[in-house]
């Protein structure tokens, strides 16, 4: 394996419904069931460590891959602070858990 196989398995990119990508570290992804699953199969995901969510426009996106990072920062503690939700997401973020298994 190359360095810049290596590198590419560090992260993977997300991209929106509206075409915006995110890079976002692999262990940050694994947090979702979904996301893991298409990483570890042999979808055509897991050998371009790119996925397309066709369900998320990007401001979706973005709060998710913030949880993501949470949930891993926050993963071996007790005492976890409140996640930040704002109202007029709450219901969009919901149905976005559900689906990516988080």
């Amino acid at each position: 394996m190359s360095d810049s196989d290596e590198e590419i398995s560090k992260y993977i990119t997300l991209v929106s419904n509206d075409g915006f990508s995110f890079q976002i570290s692999r262990e940050a992804a694994m947090v979702s069931g979904t996301l893991r699953g298409m990483l570890n199969t042999s979808f055509q995901e897991s050998s371009t460590n790119t996925i397309k969510l066709h369900e998320l426009d990007s401001l979706l996106l973005e709060k998710v891959i913030e949880y993501l990072y949470y949930n891993l920062k926050y993963k071996e503690f007790v005492d976890v602070p409140e996640f930040d939700i704002p109202t007029e997401m709450a219901l969009e973020l919901l149905v976005a858990a559900d689906f990516l298994d988080v």
